[in-house]
């Protein structure tokens, strides 16, 4: 289930709102009940969500978390960008088949 984070980022998109900060627009505190996070204050100039339209963006939600690990997982395995460069200006293709096998055992979603 995606973050609390993530599903107003998207709601806040689909409104017209790209950014989002989290320490003075939109403040979470976490439920001493154990049911999660919840919205404290929202100081955006769109409608505060309910819970059922941030659960609209669920799905959408898994799949950019999803993409974001992936994204981070690729670029280490990259590696340092001097050393890309380097390592096109030696073997372009060897540099084009590591990147290949990168991406496809890191597939996005």
């Amino acid at each position: 289930m995606a973050q609390l984070s993530t599903t107003i980022k998207l709601y806040a998109e689909a409104n017209g709102v790209s950014d989002v900060d989290f320490t003075k627009d939109v403040l979470l505190q976490d439920n001493s009940d154990g049911k999660g996070p919840y919205i404290k204050e929202w100081n955006l100039d769109i409608a505060q969500p309910t819970d059922d339209q941030l659960a609209t963006y669920s799905s959408d939600g898994d799949t950019v978390e999803a993409n974001n690990a992936i994204r981070a997982t690729r670029k280490a395995a990259y590696g340092d960008i001097g050393d890309q460069l380097d390592e096109i200006y030696k073997d372009m293709d060897a540099w084009i088949a590591r990147i290949k096998s990168i991406k496809d055992a890191n597939p996005k979603k």
